[in-house]
């Protein structure tokens, strides 16, 4: 229970100790709550442990540290909403809770986000991800949660020793702590225990989707929503990721170099992981691994996760992805034919001529499209649209729990349209952070009015597994022979199959996976 605090500061016990948050237009903010205890020193690579106890009240009135991590760029001012400049330190488990007051005759569902970045970039702290209006809007208790990235979350060195047997899924056992703190503390907020959603988006959204078939997660959520995400039907085998772990250990001075990873500073860590990443060609195999232990099995392939066939799920994509890529480069946008078969040959691993017949299926829906925008759709579909659709397909295929699928179409009005619908649109969306993302997004009142309606969809699925809001359509759920899905735009409507055409051509050839990294046209995927 909430209790005032000095200046009506509101205080909650927690199972660790008391936290102090602040109130803001009526919402309590709790920033920075250590769900688990620091991962440095002896506790790199490990599973998480649970946070230490604190006497008296603990201020949560900041964001916590952020992942040790590469760089973030900062030369794209319209990605400056989905960056932040936190700092950054191995005591980054940690979560922000956005809550309303606490209502004697209710207790409110539970959003938690898991931040995109892929697994090795980002966090909970950005101005995009901010989860006050949405905890307003939606009247729901909203969760933000920072983990450990990269070769910290994701170092598979269970080939070395039992005590490392999960370090390559650390960073995802980190996700499970934050439910357990969920389960225990949320509520003490106003949050109901028992309908929790987990959602995330990009990187986030693999997360989710790997959470769906850890058996360590089970009963820790009940509905998750999975928002463009690219790499979520296979994650890497044990052998990909020992080998990922061999080329860092070479890095650091070969396997004798073991025992003196948890000494080694986090920037030469980073250093490290830079440099056998490069000698691979540019695959990243630092991402969570099938190790028969926390993660059994992929989250979709051969099929949806068994765990998870009676979680409702919500899924879906922005229509030209990777304009959020390539709008940073005006060149992009002025490429000719031959330009850009060769940039679709290369990025999905097939012959030019092949590439050529694709490009020529697309351009068909698309009289006057230039030939930059047919890549665009053509990248854009294979990184993205494909895999989500392969994954309801097979969600849905197990009979259980409601699917739902989306697409969002709107617009964009910034650098002269060229942006249309790019990748992380979705996030000021569904958090109503869109005057954060104005730079991206315009200033626009549609913009304004689509939000309200995700923000109800969004906030509806969390309550009771069906996304309904005012100003919608009745959203009917997927299947996978009529694959009916909600295109979000200035006017909402439901549309079967849409872009079938596209959908069909597509299938002659590989999916996207991320050992094709080598062969990508745009960086890898926030």
């Amino acid at each position: 229970m909430i209790e005032a605090g000095a200046a009506q500061e509101p205080v909650v016990e927690t199972a660790a100790g008391k936290v102090r948050g602040t109130v803001v237009n009526g919402l309590n903010r709790f920033k920075g709550i250590p769900y688990a205890d620091v991962t440095s020193g002896d506790g790199r690579f490990l599973p998480p442990r649970p946070p230490r106890p604190w006497r008296g009240i603990r201020n949560a009135f900041e964001v916590g540290r952020s992942s040790p991590q590469p760089g973030r760029s900062r030369n794209v001012d319209w990605w400056a909403w989905i960056t932040d400049d936190q700092p950054q330190g191995e005591d980054c488990l940690v979560l922000n809770v956005y809550a309303p007051e606490p209502s004697a005759t209710r207790k409110r569902p539970v959003m938690v986000y898991l931040h995109g970045g892929g697994f090795n970039t980002g966090s909970a702290s950005t101005a995009g991800t901010d989860g006050t209006h949405l905890a307003r809007r939606g009247d729901v208790v909203v969760v933000t949660i920072n983990h450990r990235l990269n070769v910290f979350g994701f170092l598979y060195l269970a080939s070395f020793g039992e005590r490392y047997a999960e370090s390559g899924n650390a960073g995802m056992l980190d996700a499970v702590a934050a439910l357990r703190w969920v389960k225990q503390n949320i509520a003490a907020f106003g949050g109901d225990p028992d309908n929790v959603t987990i959602f995330g988006q990009s990187g986030g959204a693999s997360k989710v989707a790997v959470l769906l078939a850890m058996p360590q997660a089970q009963g820790l959520f009940h509905k998750a929503i999975i928002q463009s995400a690219s790499s979520l039907i296979r994650m890497a085998t044990p052998e990909q990721a020992t080998a990922a772990a061999r080329g860092l250990l070479d890095e650091l001075g070969g396997e004798r170099s073991l025992d003196r990873l948890g000494e080694a500073s986090a920037a030469d860590l980073l250093a490290a992981r830079q440099r056998s990443i490069a000698k691979a060609g540019g695959m990243d195999n630092f991402r969570p691994v099938v190790d028969g232990r926390s993660l059994p099995s992929h989250p979709f392939d051969p099929a949806a996760p068994g765990l998870a066939q009676n979680i409702p799920l919500l899924i879906g994509v922005t229509d030209t992805e990777q304009t959020f890529f390539l709008g940073p480069d005006a060149e992009n946008f002025q490429l000719g034919r031959p330009q850009s078969i060769a940039r679709i040959a290369r990025f999905i691993g097939i012959s030019e001529s092949d590439a050529g017949k694709l490009y020529d299926s697309y351009a068909v829906s698309r009289k006057g499209a230039s030939p930059s925008d047919i890549l665009i759709y053509v990248l854009s579909d294979q990184m993205y649209r494909r895999n989500d659709t392969l994954a309801a397909d097979r969600k849905a295929g197990q009979g259980g729990a409601a699917v739902y699928s989306y697409l969002i179409t709107w617009r964009s009005p910034v650098l002269d349209g060229r942006l249309k619908s790019p990748h992380t649109l979705c996030i000021p969306f569904v958090f109503g952070t869109y005057d954060a993302a104005a730079l991206m997004i315009g200033t626009g009142s549609n913009r304004v009015a689509l939000s309200q309606k995700m923000m109800g969809a969004w906030a509806s699925f969390a309550e009771a597994g069906v996304p309904r809001a005012q100003g919608l359509p009745q959203w009917e759920a997927y299947n996978a022979n009529t694959r009916p899905t909600m295109i979000l735009d200035d006017e909402c409507r439901m549309e079967s199959d849409p872009r079938k055409a596209d959908r069909i051509a597509l299938d002659n050839y590989p999916l996207y996976a991320p050992e094709a990294a080598a062969r990508r046209a745009a960086p890898a995927s926030r």
